[in-house]
């Protein structure tokens, strides 16, 4: 199964205040904070990965944080919500871990037979935590208020808003090898048997010609998982076959990328488990120091200087 899409790799969104943010994600949801970095292209901003000790694929969560960002707006053609994995019994603990720190709770309920409850982060950003039908076995980080029992895992699965799914549905399928195994109104799922976990995708048919705006709060873009480099080539391969246009490969310092738009108007990347995380500081040590792409190190105490204080 190497040569196939392993599921989500890591989701990337957009956030406001970064000291806000990051409070949210490690003290109220556990999270480590896995690497501490600046975009490649605004070296002035911030790029944050939150996931497991390692930043395991499937687990990690990115975000921009622009301190004056302006809200966004979810609509058609955007990925729409993250939905992460919680363990059985722990439904309870997060509900009240919530009140007490005042998140946004939009609902709870069943979908395609396992619980859930809906929330926002401080930016709005649309999350969900699942408890799936099996048992979820990834080792989760874990802090003295979100101990091993209770912990996020990481990804479920994310939700794709879409005028009409059917262009969408067939990347996955065609090109994924992802699986239709299921439908509630409006929202259909697909699925990759290739991993456990983080291996849902969900499509929503929505209407509508709003306006959308991708800004604070939502989602910049999904990134699937491939084994390494050669696999990632495949794939590149496949896609402009297909006829869609996509990035050369881009080294993103922990992992190689490509990036393409799909149909329905998402922007997908495919990302390798190579080189990993600690390539530039021990597991130990993730996340407590500023790392900065080769290019900026000259301009390290420019840059530290004007990045917000966390």
């Amino acid at each position: 199964m190497d040569n196939k899409i392993l599921g989500l790799h890591h989701i990337t969104a957009i956030a406001g205040a970064a000291k806000q943010n990051h409070a949210f994600y490690t003290k109220v949801l556990g999270l480590r904070m896995v690497k501490k970095t600046v975009n490649f292209d605004d070296p002035g901003t911030y790029h944050f990965y939150y996931g497991d000790e390692v930043g395991s694929p499937g687990t990690i969560l990115t975000f921009f944080p622009w301190e004056r960002v302006r809200k966004g707006k979810n609509g058609p053609g955007m990925a729409t919500e993250i939905a992460y994995s919680i363990p059985n019994g722990s439904l309870h603990f997060w509900l009240t871990r919530f009140g007490e720190y005042d998140v946004k709770i939009n609902g709870t309920g069943t979908r395609f037979g396992e619980q859930f409850v809906e929330f926002e982060d401080p930016d709005g950003l649309q999350l969900a935590l699942i408890l799936p039908a099996a048992t979820d076995t990834r080792k989760p980080w874990e802090t003295q208020a979100v101990n091993e029992s209770v912990a996020i895992r990481g990804f479920h699965s994310v939700s794709l808003s879409l005028r009409n799914s059917k262009a969408t549905a067939g990347i996955l399928t065609d090109i994924f090898d992802y699986k239709l195994v299921g439908k509630e109104g409006k929202r259909s799922r697909y699925t990759t048997n290739t991993v456990s976990n983080a291996n849902s995708i969900d499509l929503i048919e929505v209407a509508g010609n709003g306006e959308t705006i991708n800004a604070g709060g939502t989602i910049h873009h999904i990134a699937f998982r491939v084994k390494n480099e050669d696999v990632l080539m495949d794939f590149r391969e496949k896609i402009l076959k297909k006829g869609y246009n996509i990035t050369p490969k881009i080294d993103r310092n922990y992992f190689f990328s490509l990036y393409f738009r799909e149909p329905g108007g998402v922007l997908f990347e495919l990302a390798t488990d190579n080189p990993g995380f600690s390539i530039d500081e021990s597991v130990s040590e993730l996340g407590k120091r500023l790392k900065l792409p080769a290019q900026y190190e000259k301009n390290r105490q420019q840059i530290e200087q004007a990045l917000p204080e966390i």
